[in-house]
């Protein structure tokens, strides 16, 4: 599949797609990944074409300390290169020194990679890491940009469309180097050990499990809502299991506290491949747009969920599993804010809706009760 770049293309910088297909066999790869949770989860698709199209490689992912808490439900990858990076980080941000570089630099250098694959989202630029790779001495460094870098990548492609969803965005930067696709389905492997641990924090029969957490304020529905549709479940006669990091503590035991019945009970926070089997035991997950949407639809849990309006749902939405997006559209979406400007109207969704939501996945064919339960989602979604 060679890209000669002689055509002009709108979009297209008359440098780019010079490249041609790599050869993987026996390579040593280096994945970069490197931001949170969810990001981790939709390259999985990616991970399982490199492994079918390089079975005898070795491939590892360049991650956060976040993102690295996947990898062990990621069969496909041999290793995992743990960084807090620069080019993922807000300016002025402690780990943003020359030092930090550096000692990446030699890092990536001692594990005597052959390919750099560099994967991001439409937003972000993929040079930064892709100029530390040259200095490792990486011979292969593949990118997606519009942007001008030189010589920086030896495969420079056009990305797809800004809207193309994430696992697909991956999965396209592959097929320039001549990687087949395996599927646009992201799934993880739960470790015996996590399920069992699982088991134990898991009711007997039908349970939902409500993550109210997310990687900054601006993608959170409050906890007193969230209070409110675990409450309306567990009247309904579903227990719900409220889960979150160690960190969500606090967050966690304010929605238990909201709800006020004794079928909502906080999980202790545990490991994440143990909270990822204790989402593939249950009937229905209610999320924020978050890292607990991605590892729900990786683990095919129905998963009903607050989008806030920070992304487009098209980039991002489940497609696994039965999911449904709730949300108020607003023309300041997206916004990609940590902290919104405004009244979070994107999420002045009502309880009832999301609990409604949540039910009719758990149980297909539930009714539709109180007034407010006729919620309009974003995209009801279907695999």
């Amino acid at each position: 599949m060679a890209m000669t770049g002689a055509t002009a293309v709108p979009g297209r910088h008359p440098g780019a797609d010079r490249g041609g297909p790599v050869d993987l066999a026996g390579a040593r790869i280096l994945v970069v990944r490197a931001d949170n949770i969810g990001d981790v989860v939709t390259t999985t698709p990616a991970l399982r074409a490199l492994r079918a199209a390089a079975p005898g490689a070795r491939i590892e992912l360049l991650a956060s300390p976040a993102g690295a808490a996947v990898v062990p439900m990621i069969p496909e990858l041999d290793g995992v290169l743990v960084a807090s990076p620069s080019w993922q980080q807000l300016p002025g941000a402690a780990c943003g020194d020359a030092a930090g570089e550096r000692e990446l630099v030699e890092r990536m250098a001692a594990g005597s990679y052959d390919v750099l694959l560099v994967l991001t989202s439409f937003s972000q630029s993929p040079w930064p890491v892709a100029h530390l790779g040259m200095l490792a001495g990486i011979g292969t460094r593949v990118v997606h940009s519009r942007e001008f870098g030189g010589a920086v990548a030896t495969h420079w492609v056009t990305p797809p469309p800004d809207t193309t969803h994430q696992v697909d965005r991956a999965l396209h930067l592959l097929a320039a180097i001549g990687v087949p696709g395996r599927g646009h389905e992201t799934a993880l492997r739960v470790p015996a050990g996590a399920a069992i641990a699982a088991a134990e924090l898991a009711p007997d029969g039908a349970f939902a499990v409500l993550a109210p957490g997310a990687s900054c304020a601006s993608r959170r529905y409050p906890a007193e809502l969230f209070g409110a549709v675990a409450a309306r479940i567990a009247q309904a006669g579903m227990p719900v299991r409220v889960a979150g990091s160690a960190a969500e503590d606090e967050l966690v035991a304010r929605v238990v506290t909201t709800a006020e019945h004794p079928a909502v009970t906080a999980v202790p926070p545990v490991a994440l491949p143990v909270f990822t089997a204790l989402l593939a035991r249950a009937s229905v997950a209610i999320t924020n747009n978050s890292g607990g949407m991605h590892l729900a639809d990786a683990v095919r849990t129905p998963v009903a969920v607050a989008f806030a309006g920070t992304e487009r749902t098209g980039d991002l939405q489940p497609r696994s599993t039965r999911a449904t997006l709730l949300g108020r559209p607003v023309r300041c979406s997206p916004c990609r804010q940590l902290q919104c400007p405004y009244n979070h109207e994107c999420l002045d969704v009502p309880p009832g809706g999301l609990a409604a939501a949540a039910l009719a996945l758990a149980v297909p064919g539930t009714p539709l009760t109180a007034k407010e339960d006729r919620w309009t989602p974003f995209a009801p979604s279907t695999p």
